[in-house]
Formats: C-alpha cells, structure tokens, sequence
C-alpha cells in the first residue's frame, strides 16, 4: 500500500516510514483498570460507569475494543456520568473462546439481549459503528427505552461499490483459512479498513512523522492507533456473516435479518452520521428516527477536538428528553 500510494514520491515514502518507526517506538502508558462489572453472561459484562439517572447501556463493535468509547482525556462515558445519566459500557470480553460459536446476530441474542434484561428497568441503547446495527436488532429482542446510533452501517448497498469489491475480494482471499482456523484475525480486518481509505492511511503517518515526539498530539495519535490495530479475532461465524450477509448480500438493508424496519421500532430513535465518514458512509445508516449529521470523520466524531460539542451535548441532550 505504502508503494501504491507514494509511487514516483520517494520523500513521502521516507516520511511514512519514519512516522511509522516512532509509532512502533513510543512510550505506552498502561491504562486504568477497567469500571467493575454489574452483570455478566457468556465472558461479555455491562461495566459501571457511575452517575445517577436512567441506564444508558454503549454497544461498541465487536471488530475494535471498546476504549474508544472511554479514551484518556475524551471519555464520552465519564462526561456523560456527571450528566443525569448511568452510562453502562458492554465489554465483549478479550477471550473470544465462549462466543467463537456466534454470528453477529447470535451475540446480539446470546450477550446483549440477556445483559439488557438484567437490568431493573429497560434502558437506552447507544450503539457506535457495527454496534449500533446490534443495538437495533437488539430491541426486537427487549424493551428498551430509546436507541441513539452512531456512524451505524445498516443499508450495506449505501457503501461505494469499489469499497464491496475490495471487500469480497479479501474475504475471498482470507475466508477459507479463517473458516479453518475458527476465527479471523484481527490483522485482516485492519487491511480491511486500510483498503476503505488507502490515502489518509499513508498521509496520517506522514503527518505523525513532523509531530514533536512525546507531545499531547504524538499521544493522542499513538492511543488511537493502538484501539485500531487492536481486538481479538473475530469469531468464523461473525465474520462469514459480515462478510457475506450484510457487506455482500445486505441482509439488514433488504429487511432480512433481526429487525426487518427499524422505522417500525415503538421506542425514540436518533441517528447521528457523518457527512466526511469514509468508513462508514452516511448513504448505509437506516434512515429512521431524528438525524444528526456532523461533518467530522469516523473517530474524530468520538474523540476529536470537536467531539463533545458536535456529538457529546446533542446526545446528552437527547437522552435527557427520554
């Protein structure tokens, strides 16, 4: 990619190189330990974020940790605890041993949906990127209180078709070993979502090779590098089914899957989508309920400078109407 991307420019190249050399290099500071769960199921728990208010339970995707959602100095759960609410964060678990079974619809049946019903009382849904597809197949399954998604994928034909065909194509590639082994490693998702945006993959590490080594944006980059690169595999049947139901046949968008209409759904809905998002387009969210549209890439909307005014306070507020 790096060669495709630079060809003719061999200062680019040494560019991305370096950044990528004081990427690897860089200090890592061990995060915090993680909230105290306050129900499990299945190796999956809702970890406790404190704050008064009604449950609001986060869904990540199953494809990258769910830090994202709890990052060093732009923790969207800890501003929300002081906010009248009680953020809830599902953790799917390092482990992927229990669920290896599980397809994406099968998590939402098998983890989430039992985890929600432990709950005193029916709780909001948030969910970012796939989890937010989960979190609406989710409320055919309980009661829920309002569902919020974010840069959620539901109709998969909304993806630019050079971007369905590079995904078939690596999937054709690395499907047969991935059903051997029981699980698709989490280094083949990452060229998944490099092929989605080659540009802005090469350039960013260009960008970090000028950053000053050990300032607060060598950091921020180096923590948000670190969440994209990691997670554990993902489990055969999930990625069979993201791959071929929803990337390639559009189970969700054509009404196949566990919630045929999502404008059908009783509860509030908010949808929350970027105009700029380049991995999950705004053509591919569901299209029902009350819309918000930012102008601010797939992370950037969660963490960047922009973040708590663009997404943080309308989302707060929204959940304060419920």
């Amino acid at each position: 990619m790096l060669r495709s991307e630079t060809a003719g420019e061999p200062a680019r190249l040494a560019r991305a190189l370096e950044g990528l050399r004081r990427y690897q290099e860089a200090e890592r500071i061990p995060p915090p330990p993680p909230p105290p769960a306050v129900a499990e199921t299945g190796g999956a728990c809702l970890r406790d974020y404190g704050g008064r208010g009604r449950a609001v339970v986060f869904v990540p995707s199953l494809i990258n940790p769910p830090s994202i959602l709890d990052m060093e100095g732009r923790s969207l759960l800890r501003w929300l605890a002081g906010r009248g609410v009680r953020p809830l964060l599902l953790d799917w678990g390092p482990d992927v041993a229990p669920r290896r079974g599980l397809g994406i619809a099968g998590h939402v049946e098998a983890l989430l949906a039992p985890l929600v019903r432990e709950l005193r009382e029916p709780p909001a849904l948030v969910g970012y990127c796939l989890g937010g597809t989960m979190a609406l197949g989710a409320a055919a399954l309980v009661e829920v209180a309002g569902i919020a998604t974010i840069a959620a994928p539901w109709r998969f034909a909304g993806f630019p078709d050079e971007a369905r065909r590079g995904l078939a194509g690596l999937w054709a590639g690395a499907g047969p070993a991935a059903e051997r082994l029981g699980l698709l490693p989490m280094e083949a998702l990452q060229a998944a979502f490099w092929s989605l945006d080659p540009a802005r993959t090469v350039a960013k590490f260009e960008a970090f090779a000028a950053a000053e080594p050990g300032g607060e944006r060598a950091r921020a980059f180096v923590r948000l590098e670190d969440w994209a690169n990691d997670g554990p595999p993902l489990p055969w049947p999930a990625a069979r089914e993201l791959f071929e139901a929803f990337f390639a046949g559009d189970a969700t968008g054509e009404g196949r899957w566990l919630v045929p209409d999502p404008s059908a759904l009783a509860c509030p809905r908010l949808e929350i989508v970027s105009s700029v998002d380049r991995i999950v387009p705004a053509a591919s969210a569901a299209g029902a309920g009350e819309r918000l549209e930012l102008a601010l890439g797939h992370v950037g909307m969660m963490v960047g400078s922009s973040a708590r005014e663009a997404l943080w306070e309308p989302l707060a507020a929204w959940l304060s109407r419920l």
